[in-house]
């Protein structure tokens, strides 16, 4: 039984090593959205932290409320499109075996 044991724990750290390889990468990947046909653009990474926003200078005419709606659905959008890509790669490595489980620090 110890052998298995020790298959199991090692196949329990390679998967830990390889979600931490991806966690990294996620977190240098750039990830967009965009809201008003492209008049602002929101950029996030793979671990749902902002990058950047870039609001075209003709938007800023419009009124207050629309340009926060706009900012607010480009940053939504980065942010679903970062969870999605999230997903994909953590699934990559699971293999779809954690299925919709949230992982700290991952989720």
């Amino acid at each position: 039984m110890l052998p298995n044991m020790n298959k199991m724990l090692k196949q329990a750290k390679d998967m830990q090593d390889k979600m931490s390889k991806i966690k990294e990468e996620l977190g240098n990947m750039e990830i967009e959205g965009k809201s008003g046909g492209g008049m602002v653009k929101a950029v996030v990474n793979g671990n749902k932290d902002m990058i950047s926003i870039e609001i075209k200078d003709e938007v800023l005419t419009e009124e207050k409320d629309f340009i926060e709606d706009l900012i607010v659905s480009a940053v939504n959008q980065a942010l679903q499109n970062a969870s999605e890509e999230s997903e994909k790669k953590m699934s990559s490595v699971t293999g779809g075996m954690l299925g919709n489980m949230k992982i700290p620090g991952l989720s």
